[in-house]
């Protein structure tokens, strides 16, 4: 795992569902965040889902709605 993850992968996907308070649903952008195809759970590498889960773990920075 990287500290600073690429954009729209598995790891900053995890992380970004993690600090804006959404549910752990692995996924990820192979063209970047947004951009082009979805990867769902159901396709992804037991890798990439490791991947996921270890952004989405060790978020330890919230977005603050106030």
């Amino acid at each position: 795992m990287t500290k600073f993850p690429k954009h729209g992968s598995p790891q900053d996907r995890g992380s970004a569902d993690a600090y804006y308070g959404r549910r752990f649903d692995p996924h990820w952008y192979p063209n970047g965040s947004y951009n082009g195809e979805r990867i769902e759970e159901s396709e992804m590498t037991p890798e990439e889902i490791a991947e996921y889960t270890y952004g989405y773990e060790n978020e330890t920075d919230r977005k603050n709605w106030d």
